[in-house]
């Protein structure tokens, strides 16, 4: 094939091209694969906002094309129409009325019979979403306010528990904003999701990395007491530093029992404004939620002794390359590029902004919670500790 050449994909190459996506090949893996540009795979894949489209099905009993051919040469044969049904072990009335509906007996060709039977086969249903406008409505208002397609699942079912009909699983509310095509939700809302991407990506093609420094007299993390582990005594934090653009950063601090957020303007990542910023925060909360601190190798904390001496708040330090010991905080800064994404100059943005974005996660259901907020768990559990 001469280069540049267009060429279109059989349905088996896409049936292919959609398995590869899900097993999480990139754009160009999987165009190398067929011999095409990327772009070209990205026009298929977008089309259908990175979800693989439901496969049309004729109907269980429908008469398939080699029940179509005897019927042919049945017709052809001169046979007559219960000496073909009982051929084929079917009802008179069904062979009768395919050959009606496909010309007669003069006329009627199985190929030509079985593909206007493929145009009328069964095609998928309709989305939820686009028939029940009431629940429609909920869920678009939700959006606005950032709740995620999860979050606003579960929070229905526990709104409705006794209701099915306001029930709709978060799959069905991603397809109904990737496959604009349905039109059931404005493409607009794609704007409140976490990610700004538009096409559904699998969960194989994240790549998960962390290369920091090492913390002089680090305390590990395998030194914290049991406590933090089991989530069950509020006042254990996670923390790290969210990165923008032009070396700008937020430091994050994330609740382990609540998964409470409280974002902090720095002025640089020098570990003598990065402890004194979080310092000046955290002494402001009351003493049973100031326990302990989680962090990263990252060499902003190099001065942790400070921090502990200024709070009474003793830090640990994770495994070199291992993020997910601090699975909410990592959780949290993924949440939080919705609001900064990357290449994002974060020194534009003011305490009071960083305080707005906080409330808006505080205030948003979570499933590890059981769509409780993270806001109304941390005062549950502050008041059950007095």
């Amino acid at each position: 094939m001469k280069p540049g050449k267009r060429f279109g994909l059989s349905g088996e190459q896409k049936s292919d091209v959609w398995r590869r996506w899900k097993e999480g090949q990139t754009l160009h893996e999987i165009g190398r694969a067929f011999g095409k540009e990327h772009s070209s795979i990205r026009c298929l894949v977008s089309r259908h906002g990175g979800i693989a489209p439901a496969v049309r099905r004729r109907a269980l009993l429908a008469l398939t094309l080699r029940e179509r051919e005897e019927i042919s040469r049945g017709v052809a044969s001169g046979s007559s129409f219960r000496e073909i049904a009982r051929c084929l072990e079917r009802a008179v009335s069904t062979v009768s009325r395919e050959v009606a509906h496909h010309g007669g007996r003069s006329a009627y060709r199985a190929s030509q019979a079985d593909g206007q039977a493929w145009q009328s086969a069964l095609r998928p249903k309709r989305c939820l979403l686009s028939i029940h406008l009431k629940l429609r409505n909920i869920v678009a208002s939700k959006l606005i306010l950032d709740w995620s397609p999860k979050q606003i699942s579960g929070w229905l079912k526990t709104q409705y528990p006794d209701d099915q009909s306001m029930h709709v699983s978060h799959e069905t509310i991603y397809q109904s904003l990737f496959i604009q095509a349905r039109g059931v939700l404005k493409k607009e809302l794609l704007e409140h999701l976490r990610s700004k991407r538009r096409i559904r990506r699998s969960q194989h093609s994240r790549i998960f990395k962390d290369a920091r420094g090492q913390i002089p007299e680090a305390i590990s993390i395998r030194e914290r007491p049991a406590e933090v582990e089991d989530r069950a005594v509020p006042g254990h934090w996670e923390g790290d530093l969210l990165r923008g653009s032009r070396n700008s950063h937020i430091a994050t601090l994330v609740e382990r029992h609540s998964r409470f957020v409280m974002l902090i303007k720095v002025a640089s990542r020098d570990t003598a404004e990065v402890v004194g910023a979080l310092s000046k925060h955290v002494r402001k909360l009351p003493a049973t939620l100031r326990r302990s601190l989680t962090w990263d190798r990252g060499l902003e904390m190099a001065k942790h002794k400070d921090f502990t001496v200024a709070t009474d708040v003793k830090v640990y330090f994770c495994d070199p390359q291992s993020p997910w010991q601090r699975g909410s905080n990592e959780n949290t800064n993924g949440l939080l590029r919705q609001y900064f994404p990357k290449k994002t100059d974060l020194t534009d943005y003011s305490q009071s902004d960083l305080d707005k974005v906080a409330l808006r996660l505080n205030q948003r259901p979570r499933e590890t919670l059981g769509f409780q907020t993270p806001a109304s768990k941390l005062r549950e559990s502050v008041a059950s500790t007095h």
